[in-house]
Formats: structure tokens, C-alpha cells, sequence
């Protein structure tokens, strides 16, 4: 089965992404923060890691900086979840080690597909 580990601080957000992932047959592990996230990531390395960038205390972008650091993630894509979708977003996030980028608010139609993109 694949696994998605999902570091995001908004509740109705990782419901959302836990709901239509779900649906693909995907299990979905969640953190609220960053720290829990990587401690996660690092004790059982997921599949795939969502990131949201803004997040109060360590946001994602730095926390993904972490998560590079651990040979056992080296291999596990890292996709940045944000509302940030100005200009240049996208490259500070792949700049910052993520594979991917899909904005928010997420679009459930596409949503898994895109997801699934970087794991298949």
C-alpha cells in the first residue's frame, strides 16, 4: 500500500487531502507540524511527503531542508501543498529540495492524480 505522509498545520486541509487520497487507496499519515513531520519521516520513511509551505514555528520549506538531510529520504519525493502561488513560488520551493509543487486551494478533480504522478 502506498503511504503519503501529509505535513500540514490546518486540520480541514488534511481532511480534505486524507479524504481523496483514501479514495485511491492511498494511506495517509498526518502532522500537524513540522518537527513531528520529519520525526515521522525519519522513523518510517512514507512513500511520498506532502509539505505545506507556511506553517507556524519551522514552516515547510526549512523543514524540508531537514528532511534532505537523512539518506533514508533521499529517494522520497517531497511536493510542496501551498497557497503560495505568486511568482517565483514554485521555484523557491524546488530551490528548497522539493520535487514538485501543486498549489492550493487543491482541486479534487486532479488532486490524487498529481499526487500519484511522483510516486508512479
Amino acid at each position: 500500500m502506498t503511504t503519503v505522509l501529509y505535513i500540514e498545520d490546518d486540520a480541514n486541509n488534511r481532511l480534505l487531502v486524507r479524504r481523496i487520497l483514501m479514495v485511491e487507496g492511498v494511506q495517509v499519515k498526518e502532522a500537524d507540524n513540522a518537527r513531528d513531520g520529519i520525526r515521522m519521516a525519519i522513523e518510517d520513511p512514507p512513500d511520498l511527503i506532502l509539505m505545506d509551505v507556511s506553517m507556524p514555528g519551522m514552516d515547510g520549506l526549512t523543514a524540508t531542508g531537514e528532511l534532505r538531510k537523512h539518506s533514508q529520504l533521499s529517494n522520497v519525493p517531497i511536493i510542496a501543498v501551498t497557497a503560495n502561488v505568486m511568482e517565483g513560488d514554485r521555484e523557491r520551493s524546488l530551490s528548497a529540495g522539493c520535487d514538485g509543487y501543486i498549489g492550493k486551494p487543491i482541486d479534487v478533480d486532479t488532486f490524487s492524480q498529481q499526487v500519484l504522478s511522483y510516486i508512479r
